[in-house]
């Protein structure tokens, strides 16, 4: 603990009795803050001390909202924690207000561009990768040794492609694959093959006895360009007679997609043709107040300049979903915000459990007392503008301006499905420090913290932790995201997870059963 520096705190709005601790190491017993608060017990940092003495029963009150109760009253300067609340009820989703009007667009934002690769469906790629797609992960192995000797045998020939990834999986023949929600692993499985960033040349590997056929992963109505040219390998064909058979035969249809690939060159895009997916994980009491804002504030940038904007995470936005529904564009828009809130809690009962399940360890260490708090600064993402859209897990964005695209929160299967939803870049805030990657799109890592942006100063992309210390505001913080989002996009840097080569592997979310 540190108490030799001035306590400092950062109250969110005027009606909240805690504020979070911002010294680095917390405070100490004692410690006296400019307001002539005075601690009763240590407090570590980023959580919360009691402005005011509160009852017991009486709401305790962060970004205006209350998050939780006090089980025992809680004295004035005392550490405000997860032992000492009782976790409110979720809003009821059948008494959400919704909006009786359609909501104006925000003022357009025009002259920025970016340097991307157009395909021919429409969509802007901000890399130039082959993606090779499996039905099945009886192939994973095979086709992760096929990419290896790509790498080395095939990509040094063909400098314009930046990389080779195998998009592989856990899905298999046990899955009940026309169960209620087994749709949702196909069609991710299938956006992820389309995703703007492989240029259009998909490549699928099967092993030909599967329930998830080539045919119904990816329809020849989704491939009219593919429709005169082959895109599967079966290993299971009789003309592979050995396994060398079979990466030759992946080899070999790579090299044709590779030769496609190699002629693409980046050209001048508007800033609209960027579909931007945001997440949060590692989250601390920090993210809320820094990281997640000064991206909301990019975000509302971007909206602005005519992109799409993705913000997902179910249980963390949950809680707050009556604040979200009072920003939807329309009717519409709202009643899809609580259809989808609807169906995960139905998915969450049927496992047993509840939003409650959400915080980690490490989110209650770094202040968090539980979802609720998680949820209000998580939504801190998604900025100010309208809400626009919709979208279920795995569907494929089509909206332009700010979109929620429903998915878990765990980060990497929130990651795979935004990829499938067409996003192109990544922006991913963090508190407490993940090495998170993605190979198909570039993740720009924001740390809520400055202790962690030095710690880990060849994982984090930008520092948002100098708004705690007063250092920079949320908008100078958030117009360097939104400059760094288009300098990536445009090959002009590179983030610490590509400088790294840290991909994580995808993860798809299954809610059928499996036989």
């Amino acid at each position: 603990m540190q108490s030799h520096l001035q306590p400092r705190s950062i109250q969110v709005h005027p009606s909240d009795n805690v504020a979070i601790v911002v010294n680095e190491g917390g405070l100490l017993a004692g410690s006296r803050f400019a307001s002539g608060l005075v601690l009763r017990e240590a407090v570590p940092e980023a959580h919360k001390v009691a402005l005011v003495t509160i009852p017991k029963g009486a709401a305790v009150i962060r970004y205006g909202v209350t998050i939780g109760y006090a089980r025992e009253e809680i004295a004035s300067g005392s550490w405000v924690h997860e032992g000492i609340l009782n976790l409110p009820e979720a809003p009821a989703l059948d008494q959400i207000p919704l909006p009786s009007t359609v909501s104006s667009p925000p003022d357009r934002l025009d002259g920025f561009t970016f340097e991307g690769y157009v395909n021919d469906d429409g969509t802007v790629g901000t890399k130039n990768i082959l993606g090779i797609s499996t039905t099945v992960q009886c192939v994973s192995a095979t086709v992760e040794y096929a990419v290896k000797k790509i790498k080395a045998d095939l990509l040094p020939r063909y400098p314009n492609v930046d990389d080779v990834i195998a998009i592989t999986h856990l899905y298999g023949c046990g899955v009940a694959i026309d169960a209620p929600g087994a749709e949702i692993p196909i069609r991710t499985l299938r956006n992820l093959s389309l995703n703007p960033n492989l240029g259009g040349e998909p490549l699928v590997v099967s092993l030909g006895c599967e329930k998830l056929q080539p045919s119904r992963m990816l329809p020849n109505a989704t491939l009219p360009v593919l429709s005169s040219q082959p895109y599967v390998v079966r290993l299971q064909d009789d003309e592979h007679h050995s396994f060398g058979d079979m990466v030759e035969a992946i080899m070999k249809m790579a090299e044709v997609r590779l030769k496609h690939l190699n002629q693409r060159r980046r050209t001048t895009r508007p800033a609209s043709d960027l579909v931007v997916g945001l997440q949060c994980g590692g989250s601390d009491a920090f993210s809320g107040v820094t990281a997640n804002p000064a991206v909301g504030y990019a975000a509302d940038l971007l909206v602005r300049a005519g992109a799409t904007v993705m913000f997902s995470e179910v249980t963390e936005v949950r809680d707050a979903i009556h604040l979200l529904t009072a920003r939807a564009a329309s009717p519409e828009v709202a009643h899809g915000l609580i259809r989808e809130m609807q169906w995960y809690d139905s998915y969450l009962a049927r496992g047993g459990a509840d939003r409650s399940a959400n915080p980690t360890p490490g989110n209650k260490s770094g202040g968090l007392a539980n979802i609720v708090e998680k949820a209000l600064g998580s939504i801190a993402k998604s900025g100010t503008s309208p809400i626009n859209g919709v979208f279920g897990p795995g569907e494929r964005v089509t909206s332009k301006g700010l979109v929620f695209a429903a998915t878990p929160a765990s980060d990497f299967v929130c990651g795979t499905l935004q990829l499938a939803a067409s996003m192109n870049m990544h922006v991913f805030t963090t508190g407490r420090g993940t090495p998170y990657g993605l190979a198909m799109a570039p993740v720009i890592k924001v740390s809520s913290r400055t202790a962690l942006a030095d710690r880990w100063s060849d994982l984090i992309d930008i520092d948002a932790g100098t708004i705690a210390t007063g250092q920079a505001t949320i908008q100078q913080v958030g117009e360097a995201i939104f400059q760094f989002i288009l300098d990536v996009a445009s090959g002009r840097k590179q983030t610490c997870a590509d400088h790294w080569g840290l991909h994580n592997e995808f993860a798809l979310f299954n809610p059928a059963p499996i036989t």
